[in-house]
């Protein structure tokens, strides 16, 4: 039998407010329904991040969160390094912007540096962006490459020259009213809605595993999971 795939989730107590840890049981789902073996690793400020693993998943958090997030992974340092062994990374909301190279927060408007993996800035936007949202992935076609999530978030977020993004905006705000929605660069993806958003967009999921593994996956029918889709998408687009 071939080696787990190592799965990480990190900082659940920091950025894990939002039901995001979600989406590290999705993965470790769609694995197994594969047969393919998963270990997953829940890890906390304070422990050391490990940075041998294929994926590595953040979620959404408070500002104090934020800070104190960056500046543990910062200094652990693991992170980085997994980024440059190939690792695959998948942030949410507060967990996408400190992979940024900038945030601010609180009234002042604070500015912290963030970790530099994807080439976007983050500020704080004129009006809260919270509902639904519908995207379309950015070079996919059909049915997959329509995104559902719900956001939830005072950031506006924009992207620099080296970062490209996730999806266009149908139906809500994305990062900055500007018709996009989260960033890439190489293997890390950054995005704003919960859902959990693997959850509500099993073809994303795939696409995490497969950058992770560097192989293509065979595909997984659900009818439940495709008829749940499209209620929501038909929903939003109400």
């Amino acid at each position: 039998m071939s080696a787990p795939v190592h799965v990480v989730l990190v900082y659940q107590s920091l950025l894990g407010i939002y039901g995001d840890q979600g989406n590290a049981m999705v993965l470790r789902r769609r694995l197994e329904w594969r047969d393919i073996p998963c270990r997953l690793s829940i890890v906390e400020p304070g422990d050391p991040l490990p940075d041998d693993a294929q994926v590595y998943l953040l979620g959404g958090g408070e500002d104090g969160a934020q800070v104190t997030a960056v500046r543990t992974l910062v200094a652990d340092g693991g992170l980085h390094r997994a980024v440059d062994r190939g690792a695959a990374v998948f942030a949410v909301c507060a967990g996408y912007q400190i992979m940024g190279n900038r945030f601010t927060i609180g009234a002042d408007d604070e500015v912290v540096e963030g970790l530099g993996l994807l080439d976007v800035s983050t500020t704080r936007g004129a009006n809260r962006a919270v509902g639904e949202i519908l995207t379309r992935w950015e070079g996919r076609t059909g049915d997959d490459a329509l995104l559902t999530g719900f956001e939830n978030h005072g950031g506006h977020t924009q992207l620099g020259p080296s970062a490209k993004p996730l999806a266009r905006v149908e139906v809500g705000v994305g990062n900055c009213g500007d018709g996009t929605e989260g960033a890439v660069n190489g293997k890390v993806i950054g995005t704003y809605p919960h859902g959990p958003v693997l959850a509500r967009n099993p073809a994303l999921a795939d696409h995490v595993l497969e950058l992770a593994l560097e192989q293509e996956l065979a595909p997984l029918v659900s009818p439940e999971i495709t008829e749940l889709r499209r209620q929501r998408i038909a929903a939003v687009r109400r």
